[in-house]
């Protein structure tokens, strides 16, 4: 039997995930209920690293910051809306601009001194070095 460790907070980052592509799919119909987005984002595992793969189109490489604080990732950023003076009559628009915000808790420990991002085509790439976790030591406190 496998003993898998307890993450309510994970639960709570799963839930508000769909809930916000449950209401992400919405704009497809002409409706906007937000102002920024949320990249897309897979996490896998391989030869003892972690492997975040983020799609943020449209997005410049100066606009996203990482940070990585007590086994937390964030990623964030802003996609700007370009402002350009023309005549054009704009017919339909579904492209959403903004800033966005993704934090969640890794899987697994990590060295946060052996961290590569790369941003490429619209996509960045985050490795992580897995850690071994940290022995947890009991003491025992005697009773006086």
């Amino acid at each position: 039997m496998t003993l898998v460790k307890f993450e309510p907070i994970r639960e709570y980052e799963n839930l508000h995930d769909r809930i916000q592509r449950c209401f992400g799919d919405f704009s497809n119909f002409g409706f906007n209920f937000q102002d920024n987005f949320f990249p897309r984002l897979d996490i896998s595992e391989e030869n003892g690293n972690l492997n975040v793969t983020a799609e943020i189109p449209g997005v410049n490489k100066e606009n996203i910051k990482i940070t990585l604080q007590d086994n937390i990732l964030t990623i964030e950023g802003e996609k700007k809306k370009e402002i350009k003076n023309s005549d054009k009559n704009l017919i339909r628009t579904e492209r959403v601009f903004g800033t966005f915000k993704r934090s969640f808790t890794l899987p697994s420990e990590v060295d946060s001194d052996k961290v590569e991002a790369k941003f490429e085509n619209g996509i960045l790439s985050i490795q992580l070095k897995k850690i071994e976790p940290k022995a947890m030591s009991e003491k025992v406190i005697e009773l006086k």
